[in-house]
């Protein structure tokens, strides 16, 4: 099945927009395809702050993108955008980064006013690196993102259904693997 690179631009330790990667993670598991999962806070803070783009974990996150059929990207919603973390990394990657990827962007946020995020400021960047399809994305609320009694994450019912429907057709979208 298809290789899908999460990546996740919270600068949180513990983030909801981590937590929210990992059910969509789980759903993709369950459809057969292999998840890696990049959290860009775990990056060198000097490397997104710096302008070194032959820096070997700029290059290691180029080689992962280059690798992986999809990408599922997810950002807090701060201010309107995405977060400066993963700004910061976008920046330092090779302009078409992500050419012939299918791409699903999430985002989480406090407020539903920040719904648009996705579409107004996520999507266009990931559009000009060169995402050969952008996938419906979705925003959830932080009050939808649950832990289980078991110490898992889950979601609210509603954001879970939301949930199950984009990556539905991320995966619907993915590339048939050759071979």
């Amino acid at each position: 099945m298809a290789r899908i690179l999460t990546l996740s631009g919270s600068p949180s330790p513990v983030s909801r927009t981590a937590r929210l990667l990992t059910v969509a993670a789980r759903q993709l598991e369950t459809r057969g395809h292999h998840v890696t999962a990049l959290e860009v806070r775990r990056l060198p803070a000097e490397v997104l702050t710096g302008s070194d783009v032959a820096h070997p974990a700029v290059l290691e996150v180029a080689d992962l993108l280059q690798h992986a059929d999809g990408v599922v990207v997810g950002t807090p919603v701060y201010k309107a955008a995405y977060s400066g973390l993963l700004k910061c990394l976008l920046d330092l990657l090779p302009q078409y980064a992500l050419a012939g990827r299918t791409v699903l962007p999430l985002a989480t946020g406090g407020s539903p006013a920040h719904v648009l995020a996705v579409d107004y400021a996520l999507r266009p960047v990931l559009t000009s690196m060169g995402a050969a399809h952008v996938t419906q994305g979705w925003f959830v609320l932080d009050r939808d993102i649950l832990t289980a009694q078991d110490g898992t994450t889950e979601l609210s019912p509603a954001a879970a259904t939301a949930l199950e429907g984009v990556v539905t057709g991320f995966a619907d979208a993915l590339p048939t693997p050759v071979g």
